[in-house]
């Protein structure tokens, strides 16, 4: 018999689907974890919610094959650590997003009307009818960042306040979002127009402090900022200054832990709840529903679906999925990271080919920064259909000769992009860019791309761009296309290229493409 430790509040359906199925099941959420871990050392799957799960609670637990994050987010549990000890952790995605869309609403509503304090006040004898005057959402503009599940809830449950309702989304393209009754923007114009600005996304290296001067610099005086996302994806010192200049409204649930104590956001928050988004009872019993099927379905059918920490298959070197990612993004680079995409083609070559979903989580990892690296690959195709992109895998035609190589083909509105890459003597390589043959270029670390019509002196003005940005150039690269009218300068440089330094260049050089992608290191 298998056993189920729970050590969470977590709504009872998922113990009874497991006892049904014959699955002994321990849940207890009042006994401290290390406590019920000692005691439950014979367990074989863990589900839990928010609880930190470390290497030494794994360790702990020696016949555990399997942990199930009844939720989305898993950055709570160390899933490098699980796949080195062969467990699979699983997440369930989607099951509350409903939870969180509302509590946006519920936000939007009592920090425009003055609920709280009005209730505090009320209850202590007052009377302050003008004091509490407030504003409604009927007519308001809404800006949604991310229009993933909790975007389109979102979007779908404001519909019935006759809202604008205005949405960035790299990825989404503009006839998905004309079927939502919402209007694709750049996030300057976003935060530009918006009365309301709610944020879905996830922190990761690219959303980390997107929230930021920058940006809110041009929000309307008094705008309301929502953050039911992550907490990282703002700077608080930026939202304090925003709030001190532009009378900027900010209500929160997320902080760096999950835990109680003083918040660093306590005297900017005009609401501050204990990230309550997925705390009502129908998204703790969808999670639980979930996680307990979920479960059942790992042990006796071998159902893997929404594993997030897979360990790779025979012969596929890890290496390839890192760069279906690089290639992925330097085409997304190519055709604008602002830009929605229309259609992904991909081609694998060689013994590649019948790995191919293997490489669809990196790639759109790659293309939006609401999607992890890790997650599964069912997880990806849904994230696509529901963005309403589509994927086509072609057949490789292996006569090329072109060996394990990818192609990735990406078709946004308004412009498209044909990457391809290798591993050539344990490098990871891009070969080609459009029509830009036998690159063989490595994508690591800051590089800009600059695609110019060839003419004499057009590298020299952008090195002195970059010269004069005080960035130094540690690789550079300049060829030719096939028909030898236009160059691609790309260059690695040792950090970060502003957006004013690529300004500078569009200005001087008049590119048909400029863009910097940052690359991590090879793993």
């Amino acid at each position: 018999m298998k056993k189920v430790l729970i050590p969470t509040k977590l709504d009872k359906i998922a113990g009874e689907i497991l006892t049904k199925h014959g699955f002994q099941v321990v849940q207890d959420s009042e006994t401290p974890l290390a406590d019920l871990i000692s005691a439950n050392s014979d367990a074989d799957a863990l589900i839990v919610r928010s609880e930190k799960i470390t290497p030494e609670i794994i360790d702990a637990l020696p016949k555990l094959r399997t942990i199930v994050r009844a939720g989305a987010g898993y950055n709570t549990i160390d899933i490098k650590y699980a796949r080195h000890r062969k467990v699979d952790v699983m997440n369930t995605p989607g099951a509350n997003s409903n939870g969180v869309a509302e509590e946006v609403v519920a936000m939007a509503l009592a920090a425009y009307r003055h609920l709280i304090p009005a209730d505090i006040d009320t209850r202590a004898g007052g009377w302050e009818k003008k004091k509490f005057m407030g504003r409604e959402l009927t007519g308001k503009t809404i800006g949604i960042v991310g229009l993933g599940n909790i975007g389109q809830l979102v979007a779908k449950r404001l519909s019935g306040f006759e809202m604008k309702v205005l949405a960035y989304d790299p990825v989404i393209p503009r006839a998905k979002a004309d079927d939502l009754g919402v209007k694709l923007l750049s996030i300057e114009e976003l935060f530009t127009q918006a009365d309301i600005i709610t944020l879905h996304i996830p922190e990761n290296d690219e959303t980390r402090g997107m929230i930021n001067a920058r940006l809110l610099k041009l929000v309307k005086p008094g705008c309301l900022l929502i953050n039911c996302a992550r907490s990282g994806i703002v700077n608080e010192e930026d939202i304090r200054a925003a709030k001190a200049e532009k009378k900027l409204l900010f209500c929160t649930d997320v902080y760096p832990a999950d835990a109680p104590g003083p918040k660093s956001v306590t005297d900017i928050a005009d609401i501050m709840l204990p990230h309550l988004g997925a705390n009502t009872f129908e998204a703790n019993f969808n999670a639980a529903k979930r996680a307990g099927e979920q479960t059942v379905a790992y042990f006796e059918n071998g159902v893997t679906s929404y594993v997030v920490n897979k360990e790779l298959p025979d012969g596929l070197d890890e290496r390839y999925q890192q760069l279906a990612w690089r290639i992925a993004a330097v085409a997304r680079g190519y055709i604008g990271r602002g830009t929605p995409i229309r259609k992904i083609r991909c081609s694998f070559y060689g013994e590649l080919s019948k790995f191919s979903n293997w490489f669809i989580s990196p790639i759109c990892a790659a293309l939006s920064e609401n999607f992890e690296f890790e997650q599964d690959v069912e997880e990806a195709k849904n994230m696509l259909q529901e963005k309403g992109i589509e994927l086509l895998q072609r057949e490789a035609d292996d006569s090329k000769k072109y060996g394990n190589s990818i192609t990735i083909d990406l078709e946004g509105e308004a412009k498209s992009c044909s990457v391809r890459g290798t591993i050539t003597e344990n490098r990871i390589l891009i070969s080609r860019v459009n029509d830009f043959n036998d690159l063989y270029i490595r994508p690591l670390g800051n590089q800009l791309f600059v695609e110019y019509q060839d003419r004499p002196g057009v590298l020299a003005q952008i090195t002195g761009v970059i010269a004069n940005a005080g960035l130094n150039i540690e690789d550079i690269h300049a060829p030719r296309d096939s028909e030898g009218t236009n160059s691609l300068a790309i260059l690695m440089v040792n950090n970060p290229v502003s957006d004013q330094v690529i300004e500078s260049i569009k200005a001087l050089v008049r590119p048909t493409a400029v863009f910097f992608v940052k690359m991590p290191e090879e793993a």
